[in-house]
């Protein structure tokens, strides 16, 4: 391992499929070189095909994958996970996470609410060198304010039957223009939210082109964050209609 085992580097990111939002073309092999830049640990991906349709016709490399989470996370994240929530005729989507640390166990609930948007919370354990087990969360929520409600509860109710004590980040696509989250959230299972911990605001990371919407967002518990950043600029426009959040956090002395 070299890596800085006393921070912690996050990157959440709805890649919508990895077709380009705006050009309607594949852009994964983009997406792919721009994510491993950002030199993040952890990597919370929404909207990630699975097996059985990568999309990257013409790449030479892409025939050895077998799906878009595997091709991202290549030689750099060595472990991963993928929770499929949406089937179709030709592939599947949902929620992936990319670890540099090992996984030690990893599950997918599904929380969906209706037979249009298929949701799910994707739960993962990884062993950290110096944390011991890290609870991670990928999430991407429903776009209704009562489908929504619904999940963030089935999330609390997970969260208090199975990470009690343990360092937490839940990640993801939140689609919670109201802002109405965090308030269902902090008090029952004590979660704070990194940008507006270090900002007083959430991030404004929808849509990618003029960004007003806080969507997407880094919860944590038991990890301090130092830092946050919203990928801007020329080379992450074009990637989605999201913008990437990235978050780094000290991890506590033991």
């Amino acid at each position: 391992m070299n890596f800085n085992i006393n921070t912690l580097r996050v990157l959440t990111f709805n890649i919508h499929k990895g077709i380009s939002f705006y050009s309607r073309r594949q852009i994964l092999d983009k997406i792919k070189i721009f994510i491993r830049k950002t030199h993040a640990d952890l990597v919370f991906l929404q909207e990630i095909r699975g097996p059985g349709l990568l999309g990257l016709e013409g790449v030479h490399e892409a025939d050895v994958f077998n799906s878009q989470f595997e091709y991202l996370a290549d030689s750099v994240w060595g472990h991963f996970a993928y929770g499929k929530n949406a089937i179709y005729q030709n592939g599947n989507h949902g929620n992936a996470i990319l670890s540099r640390y090992p996984i030690q166990s990893w599950d997918n609930i599904d929380i969906s609410t209706n037979t249009f948007e298929k949701r799910g919370l994707l739960h993962v354990t990884v062993i950290h060198p110096k944390l011991g087990i890290l609870n991670l969360i990928c999430l991407h929520l429903n776009l209704l304010a009562r489908g929504r409600k619904y999940q963030i509860n089935r999330l609390i109710e997970l969260i208090s039957k199975r990470i009690i004590i343990s360092p937490l980040i839940v990640a993801g696509d939140f689609n919670d223009w109201t802002q109405k989250v965090s308030e269902q959230i902090h008090e029952p299972i004590n979660l704070k939210e990194a940008f507006y911990t270090i900002n007083g605001s959430y991030a404004s990371s929808y849509p990618r082109v003029l960004p007003v919407l806080c969507m997407d967002r880094v919860y944590y518990r038991g990890l301090d964050p130092i830092s946050v950043q919203v990928l801007r600029g020329n080379q992450w426009s074009s990637l989605s209609d999201h913008a990437a959040l990235i978050v780094d956090f000290i991890v506590p002395k033991s």
